[in-house]
């Protein structure tokens, strides 16, 4: 990609011409039906925001077992397809494009949702409680994963990137971040294996690089993009070697010639970003961390990762709250505030598909003004 510090300039990420260089970022947010299958409220929430360079849509999981939380979608039944493909039209009508987030929550979860006990590399419960349709309910232990499990687990993976396609995505982005199963498999407390997929970086590595390669092999490295998270302690996890980890990862998943690698929580002063911008060759996504919500401060976020390096700007409550985020930071027109009750676990239109636009909103005929003048 050409280099720039413009969000809103054009790209292009594999054979896909992005609009502006803005990502929706993947946010659970718990309008699925109980069975997982996108709703047509989902479909009209995206649609909303067809308007970003990339949305990437809120984690899927490829299997019942890997399922985290009431009311989250799915992707491995023919009814979540025909779900999901109803999301996809919707989007691609508007003029936007999508890729698929893929997500196991390993020992995020609960038999009170999922009727599973979950997965995980190592029988280490998730500290604390987990959100279950009856409520917060203590984390259970895990079962410890045997060969024959992570074979499956690997299957399910590279069948959900099918299906992903088939429901009209263009592309899928395997979640390696945010202390679900693949994170759960790098960080070292909770991978406490002995065999090869544990112990030695090389070792905690090895599941996260077998099930990007099956993604791959099943619908090709153009269409495949991963999310990592180097030192996020969100859900218990403590890597332990974050310095030594990632730089392994990434040169484990270089030749695959990924669509792109996407960083969370990004720093662009941080060692380990640029290494990870130094290290890999192809288009590099990144989160920035963002304190106060308002349009100067998204604005800086994004434009110092792009001076660092970063090809895309992933953006999560921005987008969130602003159904016209790109229109906003154009005009440099004020952002919605979040209505973080309605963030997850309450399901219905209220803080999901009703927060206003420009044109909505009281201040509407200002910004159109001032938009008149910067034109002339």
């Amino acid at each position: 990609m050409t280099k720039t510090t413009d969000l809103l300039e054009p790209a292009t990420l594999g054979g896909l011409r992005l609009p502006n260089r803005l990502v929706m970022a993947p946010m659970t947010r718990n309008r699925a039906a109980a069975d997982g299958t996108p709703t047509s409220l989902m479909a009209d929430y995206y649609t909303q925001r067809a308007d970003a360079g990339l949305i990437v849509a809120e984690a899927a999981t490829p299997s019942s077992v890997g399922q985290t939380y009431p009311n989250i979608t799915a992707i491995h039944t023919p009814a979540h397809v025909a779900g999901w493909r109803r999301v996809t039209d919707a989007v691609r009508d508007a003029g936007g494009r999508m890729f698929l987030q893929l997500q196991h929550g390993g020992r995020i979860g609960h038999p009170a949702t999922s009727g599973h006990t979950p997965l995980a590399p190592s029988p280490v419960p998730l500290p604390g409680t987990v959100f279950t349709s009856e409520g917060h309910r203590p984390a259970v232990v895990p079962r410890e994963m045997t060969g024959d499990d992570i074979r499956a687990t690997v299957a399910e993976f590279a069948a959900a990137a099918r299906r992903a396609l088939d429901a009209g995505f263009e592309g899928v982005e395997v979640h390696a971040a945010n202390g679900y199963l693949l994170h759960q498999f790098l960080a070292g407390n909770t991978n406490r294996r002995t065999d090869e997929y544990g112990g030695s970086v090389a070792g905690r590595i090895r599941f996260v690089v077998e099930v990007v390669e099956a993604v791959v092999a099943e619908v090709g490295a153009g269409h495949v993009g991963v999310r990592i998270a180097p030192g996020l302690t969100v859900n218990g996890i403590e890597e332990g070697d974050t310095e030594a980890l990632y730089p392994a990862l990434v040169a484990a998943l270089r030749p695959l010639g990924l669509a792109y690698l996407h960083v969370v929580y990004a720093d662009p002063d941080s060692p380990v970003f640029r290494r990870i911008r130094a290290d890999w060759p192809g288009a590099l996504v990144a989160n920035p961390v963002l304190g106060e919500l308002t349009t100067d401060a998204v604005r800086r976020a994004g434009e110092r990762l792009l001076a660092a390096g970063a090809d895309l700007v992933a953006l999560g409550r921005p987008f969130l709250a602003n159904p016209d985020l790109v229109a906003r930071l154009r005009l440099g027109a004020p952002l919605n505030p979040v209505r973080d009750r309605y963030l997850m676990y309450v399901g219905g239109a209220t803080g999901y598909t009703d927060y206003p636009t420009l044109a909505e909103s009281p201040s509407s005929s200002a910004m159109v003004a001032v938009d008149a003048e910067r034109v002339a």
